[in-house]
């Protein structure tokens, strides 16, 4: 019967499927972190924190993300083609890079750190480096993933993330009653640590091929024009959510920024579905482009099922995340904010358009989205620094517009979703918009009947 779906379903549902299902036993575990113990250890006045804090560290290792990513499409060429020589002699040349790039981190650390420890309200200055390893070790893991994604084994990431939870849960429970943020810290990074040792033990056959040369002038002149390009895309993505959480944090009061945190917990079970199939939409994407053939009805596709499970979600939150929120640690303060839930529910379902259209140009090794992309991701930090941060900008800009945001109480939680919303559905339009001139400039006969 399994065979007979399998059949029916075709390999991309199926191994979303299969992913699916495998990660949702692993996010009960993790729910119970975000949920639970992370809200019982850590008071609302630092819980607003973990957020900014992590897409801080997150920012510092922008350089090794946007490496890993730089080499996605290499792995999966040199995994289909078998060549594990070269694949090995490419992982070894990213793990030098990934030094270079950690002791850059460091330095600076060492001098933008404490300044925005201060802005967040936090004191703690132990937390540097723990956070900064967290980061470089979650930014490395995709590199091993990413191998296990081109050879397609999809089994031995299932397990991976199921098993990946309860390591994760274990840490926590032992380090984070000494230092609540610091153990949530070192928790987070204990699964990347798993996963990318549990994936070379998966990859131990590919990987027992001897080295062969791979790295030499014009592969490093290739890469590195390519490097740059994913540096900079990640670098506004990385920006953009710096900003978001940051002025989240620094803007509103605790109570609003740790409600906003325990709204994400929840309302980031729509990207379950999404990430099991973004996992597996890389690789078919990739196919679908090598073979000649288009992409954007699988794009629509995977949009359509994910839109549709997220707008399933919102409707149920509606009338259960109150209660949810209720019985959680401190949830008489956190229940106010149920009505977020369902809202960015339905945001990041919109937002999921963006991420497969550009991953699916990403594996076509097409890179002219980021002429439109890069401007749409910086427009969003740059307006929401100058509406919420005004007040720094007292004489360089109007009186009269500094009168209108203090009148229209712009420092709220519900305005701050209003422009989440804004940019979620200008990133849609924009895709849309994206990928109808290009059905229409390739396929111009297509059209005409």
């Amino acid at each position: 019967m399994l065979k007979k779906l399998h059949a029916k379903l075709g390999d991309f549902w199926w191994y979303s499927l299969m992913l699916f299902c495998a990660c949702r036993a692993a996010d009960v575990l993790n729910a119970f972190v975000g949920l639970w113990l992370v809200p019982k250890y850590v008071g609302p006045s630092e819980l607003g924190a973990v957020m900014p804090l992590t897409n801080f560290a997150n920012f510092l290792a922008l350089p090794v993300a946007a490496f890993a990513n730089t080499f996605r499409n290499e792995l999966t060429r040199l995994s289909i083609g078998r060549e594990f020589g070269k694949l090995k002699s490419l992982m070894r040349g990213v793990f030098v890079a990934t030094a270079v790039f950690l002791f850059i981190a460091l330095v600076t650390a060492h001098f933008l750190l404490p300044a925005f420890l201060e802005r967040i309200r936090i004191v703690e200055g132990s937390l540097g480096l723990i956070i900064i390893a967290a980061s470089f070790v979650s930014a490395i893991a995709p590199i091993y993933s990413s191998a296990l994604q081109a050879l397609k084994k999809f089994k031995a990431q299932s397990l991976l993330s199921i098993i990946g939870a309860p390591v994760r849960l274990v840490t926590m429970l032992v380090a984070m009653p000494f230092r609540a943020l610091t153990g949530y810290f070192v928790g987070q990074a204990s699964v990347p640590v798993f996963n990318i040792f549990a994936a070379i033990f998966s990859l131990r056959k590919e990987l027992a091929t001897p080295a062969e040369r791979y790295w030499d002038k014009e592969t490093a002149r290739k890469f590195s024009k390519l490097f740059a390009t994913f540096l900079l895309w990640a670098f506004t993505g990385g920006f953009y959510a710096l900003v978001e959480s940051t002025v989240i944090r620094q803007r509103l009061p605790d109570l609003d920024s740790a409600g906003y945190y325990m709204v994400m917990r929840l309302s980031e079970i729509a990207t379950y579905l999404y990430g099991a199939m973004i996992f597996t939409f890389f690789p078919f994407a990739a196919e679908l482009w090598n073979n000649g053939r288009r992409q954007i009805k699988l794009i629509f596709k995977a949009t359509a099922v994910n839109l549709t499970f997220c707008t399933i979600l919102a409707a149920g939150f509606c009338f259960i995340a109150r209660p949810i929120l209720s019985v959680l640690p401190s949830g008489a303060q956190y229940a106010a904010y149920w009505w977020a839930i369902p809202w960015q529910t339905m945001i990041l379902g919109l937002l999921a358009l963006h991420g497969f259209y550009t991953t699916a140009e990403i594996a076509a090794n097409r890179f002219g989205f980021l002429t439109w992309a890069i401007p749409l991701e910086l427009i969003y930090p740059v307006l929401l620094l100058a509406v919420t941060g005004h007040g720094y900008l007292t004489g360089f800009i109007p009186q009269e517009w500094s009168d209108f945001l203090v009148a229209h109480n712009i420092y709220t939680l519900d305005s701050m979703f209003w422009w989440m919303t804004a940019i979620a559905i200008l990133k849609a339009l924009a895709c849309t918009m994206a990928m109808a001139i290009s059905h229409w400039r390739n396929y111009p006969t297509e059209n005409a009947h």
